[in-house]
């Protein structure tokens, strides 16, 4: 997967609890210990989805004397972004059909 960002970066979008870890770091740079705070995991189990998240470029930590903050990376989002693009036109088209489809059976004309 080293050879692969994208995918990298949908493995480590895969578990939820590192979903909700970006979501934190969203708003702002968190120590491990505030990361950890809201899930009833150990902090080693924590460490882990760091380390992930860290190796996907989602992350970054610093050192700041005894405060090792984390942050987030959003650039590899970008590239599920761009992914996610191709397929738009696609939903697009399939959704505007599928109202289509519910105004005749439902006998609106509009």
């Amino acid at each position: 997967m080293a050879d692969d960002p994208l995918s990298t970066t949908f493995a480590a979008l895969a578990d939820p609890t590192r979903r909700a870890i970006l979501a934190r770091l969203a708003e702002g740079e968190a120590t491990v210990s505030e990361l950890a705070a809201p899930f009833a995991v150990s902090m080693p189990a924590i460490s882990k989805h760091l380390k992930v998240l860290e190796r996907a470029g989602l992350i970054t930590r610093g050192r700041s004397a005894q405060w090792r903050p984390c942050r987030l990376d959003a650039r590899p989002l970008a590239g599920v972004d761009e992914w996610v693009q191709r397929y738009r036109a696609y939903w697009d088209s399939s959704f505007d059909r599928l109202s289509e489809h519910l105004r005749a059976i439902q006998g609106d004309t509009r």
